[in-house]
């Protein structure tokens, strides 16, 4: 936890999952904010991510902070969904969990990589899966970063500025 943000993201199971498809994700979701965190929110960047995640509590609570840091988010519940998105509108940066039905987030970093009009888009991984292997096998594929849950928000935040500064 931090100040800017008092709480930490935890892994969680689909099944686990409270908020139906197609809602945001609101305060009353069962994470309390604190005043400051309400206020904190800072004016767009004009940079675009797009959060690749089959649980939408983390695709919304990870919506939420970086559109407090001004990001405009798109968010992707699969690997299809995010193919679809880049073709409409090209993001900065794209957060991809690697545990998702379809294809997984490796499968799915190869595919982006190899294709010319996508490959210099960054893209981070965001997983609990923590073994030494996963994070080889994550950058070894092109990603940029690897982030295991529960994130560390501070760092994932500092690390979408450096890498959409970059880009």
């Amino acid at each position: 936890m931090s100040e800017r943000f008092p709480f930490r993201l935890q892994a969680m199971s689909s099944e686990g999952s409270t908020i139906p498809d197609g809602e945001k994700w609101s305060e009353d979701s069962g994470v309390e904010w604190s005043e400051e965190a309400r206020r904190a929110k800072r004016p767009h960047t004009g940079r675009k991510v797009i959060i690749v995640d089959d649980d939408r509590d983390t695709r919304a609570l990870l919506q939420f902070i970086l559109e407090q840091e001004g990001y405009v988010v798109s968010q992707a519940p699969s690997g299809l969904r995010l193919i679809s998105l880049l073709h409409v509108d090209r993001p900065d940066l794209i957060l991809l969990d690697v545990m998702m039905s379809w294809i997984n987030g490796f499968e799915l970093c190869r595919a982006i990589k190899s294709n010319p009009a996508f490959r210099g888009i960054p893209i981070c991984f965001i997983s609990a899966r923590s073994d030494p292997s996963s994070l080889k096998e994550g950058i070894a594929c092109g990603a940029a970063d690897y982030f295991v849950k529960p994130l560390d928000v501070d760092n994932l935040v500092k690390r979408v500025s450096q890498l959409t500064s970059v880009h």
